[in-house]
């Protein structure tokens, strides 16, 4: 867990996903970088902390289409781009394209960044230990696939059958 200094200006080099605006003191918040949609999913997620966040001093970015591309990149070569919302893509978008560290305890964006060769802090739990790649793989004759940009986000939907045997495919993680 990262723990600030006194330094204003060390929230100002680091992006916080909505864990951190949830979780973290308000201190700790100012001068971070945020995407416009984490607004409206912390108002869905608390509303009084929504209110407490607008009152304070967070850099609203928007994300420029070409970072989202990257992110979108990014998170396939990893096999997460299935697993992650929107916001999510948002936040990672905004860590890449400003070259920023990631506040995130989501194991998924951590795997991405660290991936893609940035860096991470957490915001409650501890970070991720290790890279990881996300593939498709036959629960009959164990061929693995990359995982298709068009997986549903949902863990227990269908990833198709094996080219090869047909058999159901699932999405397995191994070492990067």
């Amino acid at each position: 867990c990262f723990h600030g200094g006194d330094s204003a200006d060390k929230a100002m080099e680091r992006v916080l996903d909505t864990a951190a605006l949830l979780h973290w003191p308000v201190d700790e918040l100012n001068g971070g970088v945020c995407a416009p949609s984490q607004r409206q999913e912390l108002e869905r997620l608390s509303s009084s902390r929504a209110m407490l966040v607008s009152s304070i001093d967070i850099q609203w970015q928007e994300v420029a289409p070409a970072w989202l591309n990257q992110a979108r990149q990014a998170a396939s070569l990893t096999g997460d781009l299935p697993r992650l919302s929107d916001v999510d893509l948002d936040v990672l978008a905004l860590a890449l394209g400003l070259g920023l560290a990631l506040v995130t305890d989501d194991y998924r964006l951590q795997n991405t960044v660290r991936h893609a060769g940035g860096s991470i802090l957490s915001v409650v739990n501890a970070p991720s230990k290790a890279v990881w790649i996300w593939e498709l793989q036959c629960t009959g004759c164990r061929d693995a696939a990359p995982v298709p940009e068009g997986v549903h986000r949902s863990k227990n939907a269908d990833a198709g059958s094996c080219d090869r045997c047909g058999s159901p495919m699932k999405v397995k993680r191994r070492r990067a």
